[in-house]
């Protein structure tokens, strides 16, 4: 998982390797400019894979009130009709350009996507502008004690806030499921988030999520699947499997005596794979996961 050590690791990779650090540099210019390109309606085909069709999108900063305070969110959506909504949770690095390309990508296919911000309690807006500002900045002690807000509790009061302003905009169906997506330590966070809201949140995809399993947690996800009402993808990182290769057989076995469907996976990709801006990011293995969440969106909202 995203941890320290895990954090110093990619610090040292990118210090030491020249190679390295001109293409994350590259990566990071590549996502600010695609930002560039899009307006408050746009074609978010300018973010795709070559021959990948999109649909028109419309996009905006948005506030809402949930029980602890005011969170700020990113909303992105399709231009015309009603969707099914989306709760994206970001990884350590938090709401930043890369998450909102993500998202974006994501509503040309037909989806109603909100990215919190999940330290809302602490600061607003975008802290870190790429995971290499995260990294530099000294990552994991600037977010520790924001970090250390974000419980069970807390993140189910903050997904049913969510569920609930999403269900208030014309651009939702609210007839259909909302989905919930989550990376790094988002990944626990969209289980919560499903059995906070049982009757809204349909389906949930964790990506490298870490602490899906947790021995002597009583609120670890793994226990709470009978809470929900969802179908799960959990999408499992090769280093963090080789970590803890127990995990995804207990997280299996939960979900099978929860009677809950659930992929568990282990995909070729290191922690971070998916995410464009992380050092471990990996085209191939991120594409084959990204199919896999559509594919579970499709069947399930």
């Amino acid at each position: 998982m995203c941890d320290e050590t895990k954090l110093k690791e990619w610090a040292a990779s990118l210090k030491d390797s020249p190679l390295n650090r001109r293409q994350f540099g590259a990566m990071a210019g590549t996502l600010a400019g695609s930002a560039a390109v899009l307006s408050a309606c746009s074609e978010a085909s300018a973010l795709l894979p070559e021959g990948e069709a999109s649909l028109a999108v419309t996009e905006s900063a948005v506030t809402f009130d949930t029980e602890d305070g005011t969170m700020d969110a990113f909303w992105v959506h399709p231009a015309d009709g009603a969707h099914p909504g989306v709760i994206f949770w970001p990884d350590i690095a938090g709401l930043r350009e890369s998450k909102r390309n993500m998202a974006r990508r994501l509503a040309g296919k037909g989806y109603a996507v909100l990215v919190l911000n999940p330290y809302y309690r602490d600061v607003a807006g975008e802290q870190f502008p790429t995971f290499a500002g995260l990294i530099e900045a000294g990552g994991f002690g600037v977010v520790s004690p924001w970090r250390e807000k974000l419980t069970a509790e807390a993140i189910g009061r903050d997904a049913s806030a969510a569920a609930a302003w999403l269900d208030a905009q014309g651009a939702v169906d609210s007839d259909r499921g909302i989905g919930t997506q989550g990376y790094c330590m988002g990944g626990p966070f969209t289980v919560w988030s499903a059995a906070a809201v049982p009757d809204r949140i349909k389906a949930a995809a964790s990506f490298h999520g870490g602490g899906l399993v947790r021995a002597d947690d009583p609120l670890s996800p793994h226990r709470l699947l009978e809470q929900a009402d969802a179908s799960f993808l959990i999408a499992v990182a090769q280093d963090d499997d080789a970590a803890a290769p127990d995990d995804k057989t207990a997280f299996a076995e939960a979900a099978d005596q929860a009677g809950r469907q659930a992929k568990v996976a282990v995909y070729a990709g290191d922690h971070g794979w998916t995410v464009p801006d992380s050092p471990a990011y990996a085209p191939d293995a991120a594409e084959l996961a990204y199919a896999d969440l559509l594919t579970l969106y499709g069947d399930s909202l």
